[in-house]
């Protein structure tokens, strides 16, 4: 496989880009798998260290998926739903983490939060990813691979601004 293989098969999140109907909700379902995997670890040092280094690995991944496939943001490049997602989960994990709750023990995203919170923040990451509430469309403006993720990353912190409301 060529590297320029490679990258397109990162970028476009193991193929989950590839779907010929909303490639980006695909990506986001990846995303939770990833944030599951990420939490079930218990460790919130590997969470967050794991959630940062995704997110730059994504900026230079989506970077040259740009370069390769000749297009800005091309829909098939989903690795910037992919490392958002996690970072969807911030003020669930930061909420349990100072009101003396346990991040040890859980499994996947459940972890003992009710069922409903890893759907509402799927569904919450997909409105503010496709309707795009100031500044996530501006981020998209961003050259090369930064424009790509960071208007993931702000609907992130849309998705934990209304978890703020939530979760008190």
């Amino acid at each position: 496989m060529s590297r320029d293989a490679v990258v397109i098969w990162l970028a476009q999140g193991l193929g989950s880009g590839r779907a010929s109907k909303a490639p980006g909700t695909w990506g986001s379902l990846v995303g939770m798998a990833w944030a599951a995997l990420l939490m079930s670890t218990g460790n919130p040092w590997l969470l967050w260290g794991a959630a940062l280094a995704g997110v730059a690995g994504a900026v230079w991944v989506s970077g040259e998926a740009e370069r390769i496939l000749g297009s800005h943001d091309p829909g098939s490049v989903v690795i910037d739903e992919i490392v958002a997602i996690p970072l969807c989960f911030a003020v669930p994990w930061w909420s349990r983490a100072v009101g003396g709750g346990s991040h040890e023990g859980g499994v996947g995203l459940l972890g003992g939060w009710p069922w409903w919170l890893p759907c509402l923040v799927f569904v919450l990451f997909r409105v503010f990813d496709i309707a795009k509430p100031w500044p996530v469309r501006q981020a998209q403006r961003l050259p090369g691979g930064w424009g790509v993720v960071a208007d993931d990353v702000l609907a992130a912190l849309w998705v934990n601004a209304v978890l703020l409301l939530v979760v008190r």
